[in-house]
């Protein structure tokens, strides 16, 4: 036992002096770390006082230029002055020197001639029009400075300070039309920061963000503002945490405190178990396959035996977080082509795999360019698998048809109101729930198509039905801001397809009674 205990001994100690010899080098790694941070702060010190030098010997060599282009200007005043100083006094002596001569003169005659001759010269003399008064001053205190500020403000001269943490007002903080608004400030001034960087990332928690989260922080760089919008989002979880942090020239500061903001939209995806045979489906996408049952006829039977097992399209994987209510549907696993829970005949339909239980919402279909036809709305579970959208009490829809005849409809128990508008690109649906409406819009005019008026009795599903052709959907959007100000003045105006469901309230009610049991 001995020997043995010895090689465990042995064996044991190896990792030992391992982890020791990768702690030294560890350290050897940040010492050296060390010595080179410190030589790089060293060098910009003395880059930042050269440049300090060179700045102040330009001012240096700027005010030497102006004070001696003082000095020039006004010796060379002086020197003009003097000049013409000198030219006068040298015409003077020779006018008195005329004067002089012209009193020896005997002659009256010749006499008055000269003193007229002397009259006009002393008249015109340039020494009589000079000012002996200088034309400069000698005093040069203007170019005088005083740099006692100057000097203070270069003994003030310290280290760059780390920016202290921003705070994020949520108050100012703003979420509407899938964007969401980040407002923050500082909490004293700081005129040396140059940026500010913005991060944040999606989660389902609520409260303070977890050390650990499923979704690594998204970042935003070089913010020259205390705001900042993010745009065009897609809700697909109920939270957003966000933090940011304030940059100088040299460091990021340290972070503020986490805000988490609500994000909550209504996400879901097109249910494959449920849609039609003729239906390729996938995700957020449906297109209608002429072929899609054929290939099932030949298989039929082992299928019902449940021998063999059919290729699905992929399995939805969802981009955002799965909504918290889900229907049987969604939940069971998928459905083989034929299965008898799948629509069948002329019902080219598929439904979204969550359920509709209260609540506001709003999604968005677009179909392709080539769509014969389609119907987009909502519907109860209890839609049989031969029934169409919109031709059944339970169910409620806008139906397009390019078909023959290009025709824009809202349909409710097999009732049709012909839609005087133009088809949008894009359709956008608003569903609430407890206020019992279904409305249609123009997704990019949010222009008001059609709205019914009914009391929902039972939880609703987002149909679709399609045929030669496809549609896609948006979901995870907040319900527009445009959406809500028309809905509350669209709740006072007729014309809905109120009158449509008084009839088939009653019935209603029923069916879902005796179907839940």
């Amino acid at each position: 036992m001995g020997p043995i205990q010895s090689a465990t001994s042995d064996a044991g100690s190896a990792p030992k002096k391992q982890r020791k010899v990768m702690t030294l080098q560890e350290k050897v790694a940040v010492f050296g770390s060390f010595l080179e941070n410190s030589s790089n702060i060293l060098s910009e010190l003395d880059e930042e006082f050269d440049s300090l030098y060179s700045i102040l010997d330009e001012v240096k060599e700027s005010m030497i230029n102006s004070i001696k282009q003082e000095e020039t200007r006004k010796s060379q005043e002086l020197q003009s002055q003097i000049s013409q100083c000198n030219n006068a006094l040298e015409n003077s002596e020779e006018l008195l020197e005329f004067a002089t001569r012209s009193l020896d003169i005997k002659e009256p005659e010749e006499f008055s001639k000269a003193a007229r001759q002397i009259k006009d010269r002393v008249t015109m003399a340039s020494a009589f029009r000079l000012s002996l008064k200088p034309k400069v001053s000698d005093n040069m205190t203007h170019l005088m400075v005083d740099f006692s500020q100057e000097r203070q403000m270069l003994q003030t001269l310290k280290f760059l300070p780390v920016p202290k943490a921003p705070e994020i007002d949520p108050v100012e903080c703003l979420v509407a039309d899938n964007c969401v608004t980040v407002a923050w400030r500082m909490p004293e001034e700081d005129n040396k920061i140059d940026h500010f960087i913005l991060e944040y990332r999606k989660t389902n928690f609520d409260g303070l963000p977890r050390v650990k989260d499923e979704r690594c922080w998204e970042i935003i760089d070089n913010i020259k503002g205390t705001e900042y919008t993010l745009s065009g989002l897609k809700f697909d979880s109920k939270y957003m945490n966000f933090r940011v942090r304030a940059c100088n020239k040299a460091v990021a500061g340290e972070y503020s405190d986490p805000v988490t903001l609500e994000t909550k939209a209504l996400n879901f995806s097109l249910d494959n178990s449920s849609s039609h045979l003729n239906l390729k489906v996938e995700d957020t996408c449906v297109e209608w396959d002429p072929t899609g049952g054929k290939g099932q006829e030949k298989i039929k039977g082992k299928e019902n035996k449940g021998s063999v097992h059919v290729t699905s399209l992929k399995k939805h994987t969802r981009s955002g977080t799965p909504s918290p209510k889900r229907t049987s549907v969604g939940s069971r696993p998928p459905a083989v082509r034929g299965s008898r829970d799948r629509f069948t005949g002329e019902s080219y339909t598929v439904l979204g795999d969550t359920a509709i239980e209260s609540g506001q919402h709003y999604w968005e279909v677009k179909a392709q360019k080539d769509c014969k036809s389609y119907s987009v709305g909502v519907a109860y579970k209890t839609l049989g698998k031969f029934d169409q959208l919109g031709k059944t009490n339970t169910s409620w829809c806008v139906h397009v048809n390019n078909w023959l005849q290009n025709t824009f409809a809202a349909k409710h128990n097999n009732k049709v109101k012909a839609l005087d508008v133009t088809v949008p690109e894009k359709i956008g649906v608003f569903c609430d729930f407890d206020g019992g409406q279904l409305s249609f819009y123009d997704a990019n005019s949010k222009q008001l198509l059609y709205s019914f008026k009914t009391k929902f009795t039972q939880p609703v599903l987002p149909g679709f039905m399609v045929w030669c052709g496809g549609l896609s959907l948006s979901t995870g959007m907040q319900v527009p801001s445009a959406v809500r100000t028309l809905q509350k003045s669209e709740n006072g105006m007729t014309g809905s397809a109120s009158s449509l469901n008084n009839v088939t309230q009653d019935f209603e009610r029923n069916l879902w009674m005796f179907c839940s049991l």
